[in-house]
């Protein structure tokens, strides 16, 4: 049936009258954030070699996610009290003065400091971008800016890790900061001109009383994670079993916090309770999100220092994980209800079996195995995630289905932080506490992914019981 005149967008006429020109500089605070989340991956072998610190490697990615956690959750707040302009303004120069800190950093905690200030920048960038959608852009062509959004965010993914290995490999990896610096900078000053309608340049105070942001939640999951993360350096047995069992009991007493806040919580009810349906989707959401973080944070690292592989490649290898998660993803986009099991559960044997083969195909340097590791482990959550998305958020009560559908990406960004963290540690524990070269790398790369195959495979045995619980559901 086509498409009523009325209801057609044109895109002439939007970017005529400055709405595209708009929308285009509001994402590039998505492919700021998305970019330089997936790019440390293929810096980190040349600024390890540079600033040493192998031991942090870890906190890279964990300090980075809780900088983006904390501030996409309050962004949606302050533009009720400032202006979506000074917030995209703010948001912009925040992320310049983080890259700023990582370029000119001369040792890896100022390195650390500069990756947390970017991941609030980054964070909040991405949260305005969609808040900027419902501000500013009529409703009619919301649909087509989310796909945009959507597109530039899986290009951004996809790109990362090669734009860092190239910029490397051609510049250094100082220029791989440098240059978002110069980008976000050139972006806030573009918001300022650009934001310029009633809409953007005035607050918008909330019509009811505004409910009080989860300081306490999201401090106790900032310091849970850093308490995780600061157990992998300087292994002792006592003081690392000590700061272990601080941070996993401060990850439940944030979400007994966030449960307990009615108001102004971020996960729905239940969300654990693996009598659920949602809660089985959601422990399979975490075990997979924490258990697939080696690759990312010491992929690359080992690759190049067991085998000399050049940091294109590794880019290349790291990319392809994501290009095979888009791929399935819109390969399996219209497979039926009926179909839904046999995805959701070969997804999750795919995911499995890529983390036990990175365990055998990185010591070997088998390039072509690694390779078909990464597309079997990106591809396993491309050919799931759509569907134990859809059914979490449509199993949760009515009142708490949009918080369900946010707390999937959510609890997938608390896991990476966490499972980053949890990765240092295996990493310190198996040699790297003592320094990097080819012998503590080659005891390494098996046991940095072998470590994570039990949570994994309470990945698999959640989506078994999630599988076995659609009928059931779906006769209800």
């Amino acid at each position: 049936m086509a498409q009523p005149a009325s209801e057609r967008v044109d895109w002439r006429d939007l970017w005529t009258n400055g709405d595209l020109a708009r929308f285009c500089f509001i994402s590039l605070g998505i492919l700021l954030h998305a970019t330089n989340e997936t790019m440390v991956a293929t810096v980190m072998p040349a600024m390890v070699s540079e600033l040493s610190g192998v031991e942090l490697i870890g906190w890279s990615l964990a300090i980075y996610e809780l900088g983006a956690i904390v501030s996409g959750a309050a962004a949606g707040r302050l533009v009720s009290y400032v202006s979506l302009r000074t917030n995209m303004v703010a948001a912009a120069v925040i992320f310049a003065i983080g890259a700023l800190i990582c370029a000119t950093a001369i040792s890896m905690p100022m390195f650390l400091v500069g990756r947390l200030i970017e991941g609030v920048g980054g964070g909040a960038l991405v949260s305005l971008a969609f808040v900027t959608v419902e501000r500013l852009f009529p409703a009619r062509i919301w649909p087509q800016l989310f796909g945009i959004i959507s597109a530039i965010w899986g290009v951004s993914a996809f790109s990362g890790p090669l734009i860092g290995a190239a910029i490397v490999h051609f510049l250094s990896w100082r220029w791989a900061f440098g240059i978002f610096t110069l980008i976000a900078l050139g972006m806030a000053l573009a918001c300022n001109l650009v934001l310029n309608s009633p809409e953007a340049r005035r607050r918008v105070p909330s019509l009811e009383a505004l409910p009080p942001f989860p300081y306490a939640a999201l401090a106790v999951l900032g310091v849970a994670v850093l308490f995780i993360a600061s157990a992998g350096v300087n292994i002792e047995l006592l003081r690392s079993t000590v700061l272990l069992a601080l941070g996993l009991l401060g990850l439940v007493a944030f979400f007994q916090l966030d449960r307990r806040n009615a108001r102004t919580h971020l996960f729905p009810s239940r969300m654990f309770d693996a009598r659920t349906t949602l809660g089985r989707g959601m422990i399979m959401v975490g075990a997979f999100s924490v258990s697939t973080c080696s690759l990312a944070i010491y992929g690359p690292l080992l690759l190049t220092t067991l085998h000399g592989v050049s940091l294109l490649m590794t880019g290349f290898v790291i990319a392809s994980e994501a290009i095979a998660w888009s791929v399935m993803s819109m390969l399996v986009a219209n497979a039926g209800p009926r179909r839904e099991p046999f995805l959701i559960f070969t997804g999750a044997l795919m995911i499995t079996a890529g983390i036990a083969g990175f365990a055998f195909a990185i010591p070997n340097g088998s390039l072509a195995l690694v390779l078909g590791c990464a597309i079997l482990q990106g591809g396993g959550f491309g050919i799931a995630w759509p569907f134990f998305t859809r059914i979490i958020v449509s199993s949760a009560a009515p009142t708490e289905r949009t918080i369900a559908a946010s707390a999937v990406p959510t609890l997938q960004r608390i896991g990476y932080a966490a499972g980053s963290a949890l990765a240092g540690i295996v990493a310190n524990v198996a040699g790297f506490s003592i320094g990097l070269d080819r012998e503590t790398a080659a005891a390494v790369a098996p046991v940095v992914f072998l470590a994570f195959l039990p949570l994994a495979f309470v990945g698999v045995s959640m989506a078994v019981a999630l599988v076995a619980s659609l009928p059931r559901d779906k006769s209800a």
